[in-house]
């Protein structure tokens, strides 16, 4: 089977954790990485390979296609799925905080693909698959530099599809909608708490109280929604180039591309 050695970031928990795990039990050779190596290990017994990444750091990327090139002599499958949510009133975000934001979601992504490219080229095959969201075509209230991030993947993507087609690099872009994962309420700690004693915080309050809600509710899809859709990717020859799902994808992509862009920005300032 081509493609058999996979590569996926971001693996220690949600989407990562369950992509890893399902990828491992459909024949991949699997490789996970993550910062933390201690919450890698219980993939052990599903046959992934836990490395330990991060992927900000250049020695570290380095360091990890290495050690996988080592023992594969190839790596025919990478999944940029690092990655997390920070938000906030684009007043209120700092600099550095946006920077990091960009720096995990998109500069990480980009550095690592670079890597695993000469060696996809060479063998005239490979499948990069890109995490992105819904995010990455819709804003939701509060969440400016979380967006600008997905919709900075979104373009990469289809920049890299474009310029890779020749080599037979195939590119695709998940694009989950809700996710029951830790996600959710990283993203409302965040906003909470860069709102405090600000003008916003009211309504970053009540918004951040609203994600912690539905993050904690039923609502939500599993992680394996998003998995399966990855592995359908992984094993066709030509995938989409998109693949969307998760609660509320379709429809939100639907009603943000029928309906007037002040009504749209009305419903996500009230949907909490």
């Amino acid at each position: 089977m081509k493609n058999n050695v996979v590569f996926i970031t971001g693996a220690s928990s949600g989407i990562g954790y369950s992509t890893a795990k399902i990828l491992a039990n459909n024949g991949y050779k699997v490789y996970g990485g993550g910062r933390r190596l201690d919450k890698l290990n219980s993939l052990k017994e599903f046959g992934v390979t836990p490395i330990k990444l991060d992927v900000t750091d250049n020695f570290s990327r380095n360091k990890a296609i290495n050690q996988i090139i080592k023992k594969e002599g190839t790596i025919d499958g990478l999944i940029n799925n690092a990655g997390y949510g920070s938000y906030g009133a684009l007043e209120n975000v700092s600099i550095e905080e946006a920077k990091k934001q960009m720096e995990v979601n998109v500069f990480g992504m980009i550095e690592l693909t670079k890597l695993v490219l000469p060696y996809m080229r060479k063998q005239k095959y490979g499948k990069i698959i890109n995490i992105s969201s819904i995010g990455g075509k819709m804003v939701s209230y509060f969440g400016g530099w979380y967006h600008a991030s997905k919709y900075s993947v979104e373009a990469l993507s289809d920049a890299l599809r474009m310029e890779t087609k020749k080599f037979g690099i195939k590119v695709a872009i998940i694009e989950p909608g809700g996710i029951k994962t830790n996600w959710g309420m990283i993203a409302a700690n965040q906003l909470i708490n860069s709102s405090k004693n600000t003008v916003y915080q009211k309504e970053a309050l009540k918004a951040g109280n609203g994600m912690k809600k539905q993050y904690n509710g039923n609502g939500l899809s599993s992680p394996n929604v998003v998995a399966k859709k990855i592995l359908k990717a992984m094993n066709k020859k030509n995938p989409k180039t998109r693949y969307v799902m998760g609660t509320a994808a379709k429809p939100g992509v639907i009603m943000h591309a029928l309906l007037p862009t002040k009504l749209f920005d009305f419903i996500m300032m009230h949907v909490s």
